[in-house]
């Protein structure tokens, strides 16, 4: 039996690198429910964009973890410009219709693929309809003046 030797495959050196962009954390208080914080960590990468959602309340504890919630990707549709298409990668009862309504939205506005983790459970906070509503509208609302503001920051004016 020939025993053929072959030369060792070579592999390229990989300098390790920094991120290439830094997140944006930003808080506010939601309208309505003025005792209720809103948390977003926002990162826009090159071809999606990563959002966290959280909130706090002035009875929290520093100590308590609270549960890490939904996390759901979401892309504009091409054929159609109203919906956007979405999928849950990681699903808890009280978080996955808030970030998947977040999702959607933002995919849609931003016209890209959109990552949401949230651990938002307004159920568990007694929040109303019209106060989940104005909360969502808030967050969205802040999440795309950081779009905006970076949009501008990179030269791109309507998307283009």
């Amino acid at each position: 039996m020939t025993t053929i030797s072959t030369p060792p495959i070579e592999m390229p050196h990989a300098e390790p690198t920094s991120p290439s962009t830094t997140p944006i954390e930003i808080s506010f208080p939601l309208p309505k429910t003025p005792h209720t914080t809103a948390h977003v960590h926002l990162t826009f990468l090159a071809t999606s964009t990563m959002v966290f959602l959280a909130t706090t309340t002035p009875g929290d504890s520093a100590g308590t973890m609270k549960p890490l919630g939904s996390f759901v990707y979401a892309m504009p549709d091409r054929t159609n410009t109203r919906p956007a298409l979405s999928t849950a990668l990681y699903t808890s009862p009280a978080s996955i219709d808030y970030a998947t309504r977040t999702a959607k939205i933002l995919a849609r506005r931003m016209r890209r693929p959109v990552y949401v983790g949230c651990s938002i459970d307004t159920v568990a906070a007694g929040s109303t309809a019209e106060e989940e509503m104005e909360g969502l509208a808030k967050i969205v609302d802040e999440i795309m003046k950081k779009w905006d503001e970076k949009q501008r920051a990179d030269g791109v004016v309507n998307g283009v």
